[in-house]
């Protein structure tokens, strides 16, 4: 065997072995400590209000790998506050109890565990998030649901009808994949 053609063997096996190795860790998260979890929801933003009021979300929501097909499971929390200048505001801090992901849009819903405004103490809300890069997108379920129907159901919630101030969203959404059974 020519050098040239030894040498394209080489370059070749080693390619195949990249690529079997890359393939082997594709589930792997980006720290090597094993599977990618199946679904996640974290990052900051204010929403765009032209009165000037502060309103602020931040997620840190999680779904484990192993409970791929149970996002009922998911852990981590949520916050939100609104404060506007010259009026009372306030804060929440939610327990997270459900994650739904599906490409660039996640919908988490979760108790609130502490706040200052205390309609909210216990409630489930829930709260959806287009991932649009540096235009995010949000929607909280309090906006579109009478706060005396009761608890907002698992994963749902309002469509993110809310745009986020310029400069400030900085969402990712993991989309979740469902594993089905082939039969």
């Amino acid at each position: 065997m020519n050098r040239r053609t030894r040498i394209a063997a080489v370059a070749a096996a080693l390619l195949i072995t990249a690529g079997a190795a890359g393939s082997a860790t594709a589930d792997a998260d980006r720290s090597g400590r094993g599977p990618r979890e199946a679904a996640a929801l974290t990052g900051t933003a204010k929403l765009y209000r032209p009165a000037g009021d502060d309103i602020t979300f931040t997620f840190d929501a999680h779904l484990a790998a192993n409970d791929n097909m149970h996002p009922e499971n998911a852990t981590g929390t949520f916050r939100f506050s609104h404060y506007k200048p010259g009026h009372p505001g306030g804060y929440s801090v939610v327990k997270v109890d459900c994650l739904a992901t599906g490409g660039k849009v996640a919908v988490v819903t979760g108790r609130v565990v502490e706040t200052d405004v205390p309609k909210f103490m216990g409630r489930r809300v829930g709260v959806s998030v287009h991932d649009l890069g540096s235009h995010d997108r949000l929607g909280y379920s309090w906006m579109t649901q009478d706060p005396e129907a009761g608890d907002v159901p698992l994963c749902q919630t309002a469509p993110p009808f809310e745009k986020v101030k310029e400069g400030t969203g900085d969402f990712h959404v993991l989309p979740w994949i469902p594993d089905y059974p082939t039969e």
